[in-house]
Formats: structure tokens, C-alpha cells, sequence
């Protein structure tokens, strides 16, 4: 089945950095486009980054030039690089795939940006 385990999260100070992981299983990795989403207390899931199969990435306007994600098909994993840290990044980070007209989610990741 499929299972997607992130790791990475943690309290930082503003301008600070974090790297986010999401171990994948269960599906042919490399075949599949994997996205990071977040959602921070009291409002909706929201898309932070994607990235295909051919390592062409999408970011939201909010993180454009903060984010980086990356894919390391050996590993099976994804990750998401989190630089100049702002409060309003403050949120649980969700990584996800879309596998045979199903979505499926991580447990998420806390991240809490905090002086």
C-alpha cells in the first residue's frame, strides 16, 4: 500500500532554514509527481511546491525564491528545502501523491517559525 512518511519539521526563529523529507512506498516512485502541500491553524490545505517526473517544479507565489523541492528517485524520497522562514509559514506540511485516481497523504510535519 501506499505510504508516504515525512520528517524534517521543527521550531525555527524567522529567516531561518529547514529541510523537509518524505520517505515513499508502495508505488513506483520515480513514476509519479509528488507535491508538498501545508495548512496552517484555521485555514484551508493549501499547495506549496510540485515536482514531475522529469524534475520540473511548481511553486506557489509565497515561497517562490524561499523553496526548494527535490527528488531523489534512489531513495524514493522527496524533499523540500524551507530557507528565509517567515511566521506566516508556520503550518503542518503535507507531502502527497496522486496514484490511480486516488490522492494519498503523509501524517504531515509541523513546522512553527517563532522567535
Amino acid at each position: 500500500q501506499v505510504q508516504l512518511v515525512e520528517s524534517g519539521g521543527g521550531l525555527v526563529q524567522p529567516g531561518g532554514s529547514l529541510r523537509l523529507s518524505c520517505a515513499a512506498s508502495g508505488f513506483t516512485f520515480s513514476s509519479y509527481a509528488m507535491s508538498w502541500y501545508r495548512q496552517a491553524p484555521g485555514k484551508e490545505r493549501e499547495l506549496v511546491a510540485s515536482i514531475t517526473t522529469t524534475s520540473i517544479t511548481n511553486y506557489a507565489e509565497s515561497v517562490k525564491g524561499r523553496f526548494t523541492i527535490s527528488r531523489a528517485n534512489a531513495k524514493n524520497t522527496v524533499y523540500l528545502q524551507l530557507n528565509s522562514l517567515k511566521a506566516e509559514d508556520t503550518a503542518v506540511y503535507y507531502c502527497s501523491v496522486r496514484y490511480w485516481l486516488s490522492t494519498y497523504w503523509g501524517q504531515g510535519t509541523q513546522v512553527t517559525v517563532s522567535s
